[in-house]
């Protein structure tokens, strides 16, 4: 079995890693653009043009894809679902287990701009977090500094520190390149708010496709 890991750069190494440890029979093909990032301040049309082509191209020689970017993931996923002949695994930010694990009834989505400004990420919060208050930080900087390994503690610590000062008990990355910054999240947020990611998650639905997959 092929999986192709797509993202729009650095961020998705984090998930092939997780795949290869979870998966170590499963051959890994990773794709990104990194031309191109950041991707969270472009437009949907914009999005589906610099994609499409590598989910396509990638699609010839894997089973499954999963696209490790959540901007794209809420975006366009269904877009490119219509276009590219083999199953897409989505990610996106973790409202739902957030929203079911606050004590507090505040949690932080620290995501891109094009992440919370989707319709996806609008139904998500309507669905599963209606009745509780969703901070999100401002980030729009962060996949760019951490691509160009400019991130800097001061800035992870001032944002994550206000959203805990404001009661936040959950603070979930929406983001696949916040993957690399999570252990300086966790420490800053020291016991006083639980920190999610998605790479479980989407390895357990992997596991799911291909296995069905492979019945066939």
């Amino acid at each position: 079995m092929v999986v192709g890991v797509f993202d729009s750069g650095v961020g998705g190494e984090s998930v092939v890693e997780a795949i290869k440890k979870a998966l170590p029979d499963v051959e890994v093909i990773f794709a990104d653009d990194k031309k191109n990032v950041p991707y969270g301040s472009k437009s949907p049309d914009e999005l589906f043009k610099l994609v499409e082509p590598i989910l396509n191209k990638l699609s010839k020689k894997c089973d499954v894809i999963v696209v490790a970017c959540n901007t794209v993931s809420t975006t366009i996923i269904n877009e490119l679902r219509k276009v590219i002949p083999v199953p897409l695994i989505a990610m996106e930010p973790m409202v739902k287990p957030a929203a079911a694990l606050t004590k507090s009834g505040v949690i932080a989505v620290c995501a891109t701009p094009a992440t919370l400004a989707s319709r996806r990420y609008a139904w998500l919060k309507n669905e599963y977090a209606h009745d509780i208050k969703v901070l999100e930080p401002n980030c729009s900087d962060w996949s760019y500094l951490i691509e160009t390994n400019q991130m800097d503690h001061q800035k992870i610590r001032d944002r994550i520190d206000t959203a805990c000062d404001e009661d936040a008990d959950v603070i979930v990355l929406g983001c696949t390149h916040y993957h690399w910054i999570e252990e300086d999240i966790v420490k800053i947020a020291n016991g006083r708010a639980e920190v999610l990611q998605p790479e479980q998650p989407v390895i357990e639905q992997l596991k799911r496709v291909l296995g069905n997959s492979s019945q066939h």
